[in-house]
């Protein structure tokens, strides 16, 4: 097996800076006297660090933004992270607070190797707003360790993979792993400094110290026993929320922030080889109801880019009711996807994805009230072979759904609502009659000759005589 560790040391900040305001920076934790834990670069600029009293830090720095920690915040974006690298490997574990694990032999093949892997995930890891350190084992507790220390690689693992954990800082072993501080303490007081010292130390000894705990721990970490794990197992819908440093009275940096949302949602979507055609963007206030857009497509979709800026086309015409202090985003509805494929000659599904996105655009900006499609229907009766639809649904797939377009009868583009009586001697027929008949089923019978016909200005009409008795004369559309 081949673990790949995925560590986020900086989640407690993360969570706040990924939503893209550049601002100094610092998060707070501990009662009744927070401290700063965590301080993004701005703030590191002014001289705030961790360790410092919160007046210390303004004192230093007045223009400091602070954030308690939320450790909910975090087990909730730890959980995106894990969905988010299902499109890497369906075995997953998550190992609080801050560290995801993939078992990732069975996808070398797929990606190319674990640096391809790694090198996926760390840019995937940019478009969710994030950073972390990453290693691979044999082991996950030596994955872990190795990102930890930043002292592992990526690839393959080296033959003498053991010799490196040998000399990583005796410190990892509390890492997670349920040796307790005192222990560690112990080892340390009798001036052990790596975790191979530690091999070198009679196993008896150790038992009589109460440090089995240790002994087991080293174990798993060398493979020399087993260590199973946990499976991560993805929620059923999609629900994360992207927290802001500061709040917002403008959509446009929200526009940033709901990209972050959407990397995930379509990384989630892709692990799932699922879709969706609608989902819900909240934008959450203090002391006021949340704000809900709702992004619709004409079609299922996955695609990270066209939600996003289906999202910006909604966020550009709302007026916020009161600063955003997160956003939310939810997807409780995934259809299944099947990639529409191109014909040897030409590209159809590209085509007619570019019009379901022209009109996905046009709905978000105009709202979905202002578009509508013609959808024809299987009918000779012009009243009844056309509809107005409201999805996508019925764009045609590609130009060869209307290769035989032209040898149908002419229709005109412009149909009256209803026809309209006509004198016949003033028009001049041009061609024609194509008799019409049907309806029977649907209680709405016609019996009818059309003809093309030239109006006393010249324009060409579509008319048709009522074959029932008294044989009246109508003008149904004129063309263009």
């Amino acid at each position: 097996m081949l673990w790949l560790a995925l560590l986020l040391p900086d989640l407690p900040l993360q969570i706040f800076t990924r939503g893209g305001i550049d601002l100094p920076l610092a998060v707070t934790a501990g009662h009744p006297r927070p401290l700063v834990v965590a301080a993004n670069a701005r703030a590191r600029g002014l001289g705030v660090e961790a360790g410092q009293g919160i007046a210390a830090a303004l004192a230093i720095a007045p223009s400091l933004h602070l954030q308690a920690r939320v450790p909910a915040l975090e087990a909730e974006t730890l959980a995106e992270v894990a969905c988010w690298a299902g499109a890497f490997s369906p075995r997953i574990s998550l190992v609080p607070p801050d560290a995801v694990l993939l078992e990732i032999e069975a996808s070398l093949r797929l990606f190319g190797g674990a640096d391809a892997i790694a090198d996926a995930i760390r840019s995937g890891l940019g478009r969710l707003g994030l950073e972390g350190a990453l290693a691979t084992a044999p082991t996950p507790l030596a994955a872990r360790w190795f990102a930890r220390a930043h002292a592992g690689t990526t690839g393959a693992p080296p033959r003498d993979w053991r010799s490196r954990l040998d000399a990583l800082p005796l410190a990892l072993l509390g890492d997670g792993t349920g040796v307790a501080p005192a222990t560690l303490e112990l080892l340390a007081g009798v001036g052990l400094h790596t975790l191979g010292e530690i091999r070198l130390l009679p196993r008896a000894g150790l038992a009589r110290r109460q440090a089995s705990a240790v002994i087991d721990t080293l174990a798993r970490a060398r493979g020399d026993l087993p260590d199973p794990q946990p499976w991560f197992v993805p929620p059923p819908q999609y629900a994360h929320r992207i927290a802001l440093p500061a709040a917002v009275s403008d959509t446009e940096p929200l526009t940033f922030a709901a990209r972050r949302l959407f990397a995930g949602l379509a990384a989630w979507l892709a692990s799932r080889h699922a879709a969706v055609d609608h989902c819900l963007l909240e934008l959450i206030h203090e002391r006021h109801p949340a704000t809900r857009v709702a992004i619709v497509t004409g079609a299922p979709c996955r695609d990270e880019s066209r939600l996003a800026l289906l999202a910006r086309e909604h966020l550009a015409r709302l007026e916020l009711a009161a600063p955003v202090e997160a956003l939310r985003l939810v997807a409780d509805t995934p259809l299944p996807f099947a990639p529409r494929p191109d014909d040897l000659f030409g590209h159809p599904g590209r085509a007619r994805d570019s019009a379901v996105l022209l009109l996905d655009r046009l709905r978000a900006r105009l709202g979905s009230d202002a578009v509508h499609l013609l959808e024809t229907r299987a009918d000779h009766r012009p009243e009844v072979a056309w509809a107005d639809t409201a999805t996508a649904a019925q764009l045609p797939a590609g130009p060869g759904s209307s290769a035989s377009a032209s040898v149908r009868p002419a229709r005109p583009l412009w149909l009256l609502p209803e026809p309209q009586p006509l004198a016949a001697e003033s028009v001049t027929l041009v061609d024609g009659p194509e008799r019409i008949e049907g309806g029977w089923w649907d209680q709405a019978d016609i019996r009818r000759d059309y003809y093309l016909a030239r109006g006393p200005d010249q324009a060409l009409w579509w008319i048709f005589q009522d074959l029932e008795p008294p044989g009246t004369w109508y003008v149904h559309g004129y063309f263009g």
